[in-house]
Order: structure tokens, then sequence, then C-alpha cells
């Protein structure tokens, strides 16, 4: 059966698609599946593994939120990979690929979205989360032996943000995915919120993309479709990237940075780095699993806050200090 499947890509995939017959392989070679092409293998790991299980409960937009309505970093990832997928296919790429980097991309984020990763990079600095989720499949899960995905998911993770350029078609549509994903989630999260309504959302973006949820990222999805079929590379057609950008810093001055995002902020940086301080000065109160693991203290140290959920930070923080933070549930994370 992977074969009949290997057969299928090479007939229906476009040229520059990844086909899964065609891996870079993992880092500890493997027997192949008699069923599962190697991307439909990693897929069906990452779904399996405890770090995507944990996504459930990390904040994507608000920390502690009292509505149950609002985003987590689960219904993010599953968004992306939605969106990922209906462009892979239309683009004729590797669905299978495109879905499992969607999937895994988020796996290491801290606790308390964005806030809570920069709060870890002033502890451990060149920590981030995207290089957290590699970390995460290639050793922390499965008890210090990791996923072994292959190259091409591997790569995807560790590229789906910053300045690197992912190596596949697959790991750029995941890019621009996540964020036609999160720029419009968060508008329907903070209009939710009441910080704004939509009607306040700038007009000549607004004009292109349209008002709806809906006509948003239908918009978005379709400028990419058209610009990446006739420039034969993932891309979005320029005047649609730039009313997209227009929303993004709409949000940020709206939302991301506003006052009272910014004395959440620091609630959770008090929270993270308070803990990480008393992990350092008393190593052997870390969890077994994480005292053995062979790299430095701080890496360790990361690794377990890196891993918690926002509530299990809540409880540990409680636990070691018998205090708690005042969190309003009102912060927004970009």
């Amino acid at each position: 059966m992977r074969e009949d499947w290997e057969a299928i890509e090479r007939q229906i995939l476009a040229p520059r698609a990844a086909f899964s017959a065609q891996t870079r392989g993992r880092l500890q070679p493997e027997a192949p599946c008699a069923v599962r092409t190697e991307y439909q293998r990693d897929r069906d790991r990452i779904i399996h593994c405890k770090a995507f299980r944990r996504l459930m409960h990390k904040t994507q937009v608000f920390v502690n939120p009292s509505g149950d309505h609002f985003r987590t970093r689960l219904t993010h990832t599953l968004e992306v990979a939605q969106i990922a997928r209906t462009r892979s296919r239309a683009l004729r790429r590797n669905e299978d690929l495109t879905e499992a980097i969607a999937l895994g991309h988020d796996l290491g984020h801290t606790p308390f979205g964005h806030a809570g990763e920069r709060s870890l990079e002033r502890m451990l600095p060149g920590f981030g989360h995207h290089k957290q989720s590699l970390r995460v499949v290639d050793v922390l899960e499965k008890d210090g032996r990791g996923l072994n995905l292959t190259f091409e998911v591997r790569d995807g993770i560790v590229n789906h943000r910053g300045g690197a350029k992912p190596a596949t078609q697959e790991g750029r549509i995941v890019h621009l995915s996540d964020r036609i994903a999160y720029i419009n989630h968060d508008i329907d999260d903070a209009v939710r919120a009441g910080l704004f309504a939509l009607e306040d959302l700038p007009k000549e973006p607004i004009k292109l993309l349209g008002l709806s949820h809906r006509s948003r990222i239908d918009t978005m999805v379709a400028a990419v479709i058209s610009a990446s079929e006739r420039e034969e590379n993932v891309c979005m057609e320029p005047e649609i990237k730039a009313a997209a950008e227009e929303l993004r810093a709409f949000l940020g001055k709206m939302v991301y940075f506003r006052a009272e995002a910014q004395a959440e902020e620091k609630l959770i940086c008090r929270l993270i780095e308070e803990m990480f301080t008393y992990y350092a000065e008393n190593p052997q109160q870390l969890p077994a699993d994480y005292q053995k693991l062979e790299a430095p203290l701080e890496v360790r140290i990361a690794d377990y806050i890196a891993g918690m959920t926002d509530t299990y930070a809540l409880n540990e923080y409680q636990r070691l200090f018998d205090r708690t933070l005042p969190l309003t549930g009102k912060y927004i994370g970009d």
C-alpha cells in the first residue's frame, strides 16, 4: 500500500513537490512502513506525542481566559493545518508533509504564549519556540529518544518562523499559513473580547480582503494559490500581503502592545524568571526525567518550563513560592 501511495504521488504532484519516496531520511534509519508513506508516519507520530496533547492547555490569545470560545495553541495548530492543507492540495504539493509540519510547528511553545517565550529568552539567550519544537521532536519525546522524524518535517518545523527559509515548498506553505491563521483568529478573539469592533478595522485592507473571518481567509488563501502558480514558488500576491501586514500592525497597536497587555506580561515574566532562578539554585528539585538529560542545567530548566501548560505553571509557581499571581485573563499574546 505504501508503494501504491508513492506511485500516486508521482502521478499527481507537481514537479517541485516533496515526494515521500525521496525523503532525505531520518536521524536514525528505520525500515519503511508497509502501509504509510514516510510523511504519513511523521504526522501520526506528532498527533500521538505528549507535547501535542499539551497544546490544548497553552495560551494562543488569552492567558487564563474566562470564556471557553477563545483559541488555544492546539486550536491554532489545527487551523494552520487546515489552511495549509487546502493550499498544498490546490498547488499539488505533498499534503501529508504539509500537514505533518503544520501539526508539529508549535510543539515546543512555552506557556503563556510569546510573553512566556520572551521571558525564557531573557533567562536563556538564543531560546526560541521554533528551536524548542525541534528539540522536542529530536530529544524530549519518548523518554529522550525523540520521534525520529524525517529531515523535511524537522526542517519545516524549525524554519516556520524567522528569517530562514524552509527547504521545501510544503514548509513555505506552512510558514504563510501560520501568519494567515493567527492574524485572522486574533481579530476574531479580540472582537469577542470587546477590544474593538469589526467596523474599526482599517478600511483599505478590508476593501481588499473582506470584513468577515471567512472572506479574509478565502482571499488570502486564493492570493497565495494564484501567485504561487504564476511564480512556481510559494508566495502571496503583493497587494494582499501588504493588506495582511496592515491588519497585523493594527493588532499590534490595539491588542498586543496595549497597556493592559504589558502589565500582564510583567506578571508572566516574574513567574517564569522566578521559577527558572529557583531551579538553577535547586537543580535537585527538577523532575527525574530532566535531571538525567545530557544538556547544560539552564537548557534542562528551559526544557521543563517550556513544556508546562499554563495551568501547570501557575500551580507549580504556587507550590514553590506559596503565592499566586493575579493574572486577569485580559492579556492577548502576539
